[in-house]
């Protein structure tokens, strides 16, 4: 049977790129289960057809994934490019910091790029973001769809992984991957004047493949994404600022909050953590244990 990759879903529907470049739409035949679970084809599966027609098919199995993304609904991802405004709206550091608990859990490689630096007239404001994920390892780009700046950066990141963009509505995503996709025009939206977010243009997942190597997927923007199945003590994992730190701590198990000894807590206190990375920290961990007192 042909191998090959979802490369987009709509309603039921799988167009699937085989070995020979041909796209077959596709059905999916029954329930996929490996590793005792359940599941449905996402877009980044590789997937066995089974020709049915003049480019149709039918999904025949799943292979295994390496990774798996809920919001966007998206697998077998190598890279998150987290993408968030500068201006318009103004950059906010909690939805981005939420999107990367979700990405370090999933073992991705992160990126962070910063678009509409050309709204800047400090590049301080830009240092500052840079100094917020530092301390954490997490490379940042600045980027303007206007001046070219950072676009090159961008496309050295994405050569030869299969990366998905993500951030909240409005923050130029698909104008961002219009740079990058000359070829194809993404539907782009503007931001509310009223609420400060944008409208959501992307209304479903797809890989796109780029010149050089390498596939990006655009996906519907996000503005929650919940902490379902995390144990309090997955969290600091998932704060590379923490990892690192959380072997020196008193107490095995350390969650980092009030416990004596805490080397995560001392390297607070001595601005090795940055503050406001740290709150997010205690609201994440206030989140997983009020749903974890809801499940019992």
């Amino acid at each position: 049977m042909p191998v090959g990759q979802i490369v987009k879903a709509i309603s039921g529907f799988y167009y699937v790129r085989t070995e020979a470049g041909d796209v077959l739409q596709c059905r999916a035949r029954g329930v996929f289960k490996f590793e005792k679970k359940k599941l449905t084809p996402l877009v980044g599966d590789v997937v066995e057809v089974d020709a049915t027609g003049l480019g149709e098919g039918v999904v025949t199995s799943v292979q295994p994934r390496h990774s798996e993304l809920t919001r966007p609904p998206i697998a077998n991802v190598d890279q998150a490019m987290v993408v968030c405004s500068l201006r318009q709206p103004r950059f906010q550091q909690m939805p981005v910091d939420r999107f990367l608990v979700h990405a370090e859990r999933e073992g991705l490689e992160i990126v962070i790029v910063l678009t509409k630096s050309d709204l800047i007239k400090d590049g301080r404001e830009i240092e500052q973001v840079r100094e917020i994920y530092q301390a954490a390892g997490y490379p940042v780009i600045a980027t303007s769809i206007h001046s070219g700046d950072g676009l090159e950066a961008v496309k050295e990141r994405l050569a030869g992984k299969i990366s998905v963009f993500a951030g909240q509505s409005g923050v130029g995503k698909s104008s961002l991957l219009n740079q990058l996709l000359p070829n194809r025009q993404l539907e782009t939206g503007s931001v509310s004047k009223k609420i400060g977010r944008g409208r959501h243009t992307t209304r479903q997942v797809e890989l796109l493949p780029l010149d050089g190597g390498g596939q990006v997927a655009d996906t519907p923007g996000f503005s929650q994404l919940s902490f379902q199945g995390m144990e309090p003590a997955d969290l600091g994992d998932c704060f590379p600022e923490f990892r690192g730190r959380a072997d020196q701590c008193r107490f095995r198990g350390c969650l980092h909050l009030n416990e004596p000894g805490c080397e995560v807590r001392a390297a607070l206190e001595n601005g090795e953590i940055h503050p406001g990375r740290y709150r997010h920290y205690e609201t994440f961990m206030n989140e997983i244990k009020e749903a974890l007192m809801r499940r019992y």
